[in-house]
């Protein structure tokens, strides 16, 4: 009898084990599909990172910052929901003339650029700092239209006390008062 006991907790021991090892491999390969996912959409853009700038410095592309902005934006009201995140790829269609593809790429390669600022408020002032120096003034008209599409798929409408002072420093930006 205690050889079975025994023999049956090292069956549970080696099945609890394997289940882990399982898990690992599956988040790995997770994890491999999201870097591929960012290196394809930043090949897409023609992204090339520089060791000596920062991500964002090293941006070129002003749809790309304008995705990158949305999604910042977004994340400063909450937690976004598929909802909301389906709704800002519609409006990088609609307002920069994108099809569904570039948009979602724009947006993986957008997101990756706000996590490597460290944030969704640095990833912000950065995206429209950069969006700023690539585009001047003519950025600010396409940029408040998809940021105010994501406000308006916002809680209840509305835009959280840290999105209203985001727009407060993006108007300092653009020197409008």
């Amino acid at each position: 009898m205690p050889y079975i006991i025994a023999l049956l907790g090292l069956l549970a021991g080696a099945y609890f084990w394997i289940s882990r090892a399982r898990a690992a491999a599956e988040a790995t390969r997770e994890l491999t599909g999201v870097a591929q996912d960012v290196m394809a959409a930043a090949r897409r853009f023609g992204f090339r990172r520089r060791h000596d700038l920062h991500p964002v410095e090293s941006l070129e592309d002003p749809d790309v910052a304008i995705a990158g902005a949305g999604i910042a934006f977004l994340e400063l009201g909450g937690l976004p929901t598929q909802e909301q995140q389906d709704r800002l790829v519609v409006s990088l269609q609609s307002h920069l003339g994108q099809g569904r593809d570039k948009a979602e790429e724009a947006l993986i390669l957008g997101r990756w650029l706000v996590t490597e600022s460290g944030g969704a408020i640095q990833g912000l002032e950065r995206m429209t700092r950069r969006l700023y120096k690539l585009r001047g003034a003519q950025s600010f008209g396409p940029l408040m239209a998809v940021l105010k599409d994501v406000a308006a798929g916002g809680r209840e409408g509305k835009v959280s006390t840290r999105q209203s002072e985001a727009l407060h420093e993006i108007a300092a930006l653009y020197r409008i008062s």
